[in-house]
């Protein structure tokens, strides 16, 4: 496919649809924009030993450790690796307990009623997810190093896959420890919300017609560094509203307190991704393999470099 951008485009394979789920979560209000604080305490289970770590958990008893320990001591083997080739633990087992030693946020599948296609959150060792990982190194490298703050995300195939990057690219960033706000400015059909298990409330719409204060972007309070300011009431003139000045100074203001701000768009409504890009200054586009057609995608990047806004790079979604 032949995109106008100056960098070739990256594969990144994601899950096509997710679902909704209505669980509460474990959220916790965000006083956004949040001041940078104090660095948090480290987590006491990094400093304790993978076998101590599941016995914490409970996914290990007394006496199958000190099985582990035995096989462990005979055959010289990691700890894990005994305590898998006993069968007393699964590998996702062992991975969490890795992910809370290293105080990597990790969560077991369904967890807080997040949607299982975060994969960055349930599956992060998986090829998918290391594809997310390489496209943020990209980023970081061509745009966030130079010290840019935002970047629009902009798809051009009426599916959940910009949603579903945008979701999990904000996850990759928070676990580098980046602090990173993700805003839901798709006002047209949003899905965020759905993502991570936030109430379909007051969000971005609400703030930007004086009808609710930056309180209401959320920190998903499992994943440390990640805020999310969903969508929130959806109005009957998306595209005038993203145009306004209030917009670019939501995005001037959450620079100033983040580290990485990412911007969803609704895919292929030019009226509405042009502000947001503008607002941005750069914009990352995504082609969804056999749904994206050519002439919609360069009609995008070309609408993207003309209005001035930086086109980073373009991601393609294989099927």
């Amino acid at each position: 496919m032949d995109i106008p951008t100056p960098v070739g485009p990256i594969p990144v394979r994601l899950a096509q649809r997710f679902a909704a789920h209505e669980t509460e979560g474990v959220l916790q209000r965000s006083a956004f924009p949040p001041k940078p604080g104090p660095a948090l305490a480290a987590d006491t289970g990094r400093d304790l030993k993978l076998g101590q770590l599941l016995l914490d958990s409970g996914k290990l008893s007394a006496a199958g450790a000190e099985r582990v320990l035995r096989l462990q001591k005979t055959e010289n083997l990691r700890f894990g690796d005994a305590a898998l080739r006993l069968g007393l633990v699964s590998e996702q087992d062992i991975l969490l307990a890795l992910a809370r030693q290293f105080d990597y946020p990790v969560l077991a599948p369904g967890a807080n009623g997040f949607s299982d296609e975060l994969l960055a959150i349930f599956q992060p060792f998986t090829p998918q997810v290391e594809q997310l990982r390489a496209l943020r190194s990209q980023l970081m490298v061509r745009w966030f190093g130079a010290g840019r703050r935002s970047l629009a995300l902009v798809g051009t195939a009426p599916s959940g896959s910009m949603s579903n990057l945008a979701a999990n690219l904000a996850v990759v960033f928070s676990q580098l420890g980046e602090r990173t706000l993700l805003i839901d400015a798709n006002l047209q059909r949003p899905l965020l919300h759905g993502l991570f298990n936030l109430p379909a409330r007051q969000g971005l719409a609400d703030v930007l017609i004086g009808r609710a204060g930056l309180d209401v972007a959320v920190r998903i309070d499992t994943l440390h560094g990640l805020t999310v300011l969903a969508a929130g009431t959806l109005p009957p003139n998306p595209a005038e509203m993203l145009a306004r000045p209030g917009f670019a100074e939501l995005l001037a203001h959450a620079a100033d307190a983040f580290d990485v701000v990412l911007v969803n768009t609704a895919p292929s409504h030019i009226a509405e991704i042009l502000p947001v890009c503008a607002a941005a200054q750069g914009a990352l586009l995504l082609a969804d393999q056999h749904l994206s057609a050519a002439a919609e995608v360069r009609r995008m990047a070309g609408a993207i470099q003309q209005s001035g806004a930086t086109l980073v790079g373009s991601v393609l979604n294989q099927r």
